[in-house]
């Protein structure tokens, strides 16, 4: 890696899927970056010495998708937030140390502000569907916007046990078969499985059971509207897409990597539904 210019990458298994080089490829174009994002199809067992050699690899940054975060966090110098969430989703250098952050809950975040401004205001309690790693940081997201209680329904009950201990009592494990006594009194129903997902088994859950002014969140992006969040937007619920958390998680890494913080622009949203909806 040169002084006159810098790279990054995404570094997953596999990797092929990932829409990340075109995000940041698109915003180095726009602010005249010299520069390049790529995919690094690295395995589980490859990671710790890919990601612990960045600088080796001719890379400032990475980041890091299923199945590496937690090892990510392993490796690095995390800041409260990776701690917190228990995962790293974005690697960078810093003076020749490995630091880590977990961009995901921004994403989620700043995701909801765009798509259904007020989200947050009086939410007293969200419904959270599965309990991995997603979870976790959405979890860490709504209780530090003030949510009141988090239900976290997952088929293995333990699995949302797991995050009542890391985030304490707000948070209330409940079982798969739970969910639809819970609909009517959540502001917020936000599903972090793969159900729903194209090739995947749908998820049934009945959003005519939510109130009128409830939002629903949904971070599958392939397809792009899933059957939850049509059937939400048929009710006339607010609702934000797993798009738009893939877009804006990445725009604080890009700003570590290359020093610059882009915008999530309606242009830029365009060309990666185009090639989402293209199939490859």
């Amino acid at each position: 890696m040169s002084e006159a210019s810098r790279a990054a990458c995404v570094i997953g298994w596999p990797v092929a899927h990932s829409r990340s080089p075109m995000i940041h490829n698109y915003w180095i174009r726009q602010h005249g970056i010299a520069g390049e994002y790529r995919r690094e199809a690295v395995t589980a067992e490859d990671f710790v010495a890919f990601a612990s050699d960045l600088a080796g690899h001719g890379y400032a940054g990475a980041n890091i998708t299923i199945p590496h975060k937690e090892a990510a966090l392993a490796i690095s110098q995390p800041d409260d937030r990776a701690k917190a969430v228990g995962a790293a989703n974005t690697l960078w250098l810093d003076n020749g140390a490995l630091r880590s952050t977990n961009t995901d809950v921004e994403g989620f975040l700043d995701n909801l502000d765009a798509s259904a401004p007020g989200w947050d205001r009086e939410l007293e309690t969200a419904l959270v569907l599965g309990a991995g790693g997603a979870a976790r940081a959405i979890v860490f997201g709504l209780l530090g916007r003030g949510a009141k209680a988090v239900y976290v329904a997952n088929r293995t009950l333990p699995r949302a046990r797991a995050l009542r201990e890391r985030f304490g009592s707000a948070v209330h494990p409940v079982g798969w078969d739970e969910v639809g006594g819970l609909l009517a009194s959540a502001g917020l129903l936000v599903n972090t499985t793969s159900l729903g997902m194209h090739g995947q088994p749908p998820l049934s859950v009945k959003v005519d059971d939510l109130p009128a002014s409830a939002v629903v969140a949904d971070i599958v992006y392939v397809p792009l509207e899933t059957e939850l969040l049509a059937a939400a937007r048929r009710r006339g619920l607010r609702t934000a897409d797993g798009l738009g958390m893939l877009l804006y998680q990445a725009v604080r890494a890009f700003s570590l990597f290359f020093g610059v913080r882009p915008e999530v622009t309606p242009e830029l949203r365009a060309m990666v539904e185009t090639d989402l909806q293209k199939g490859k």
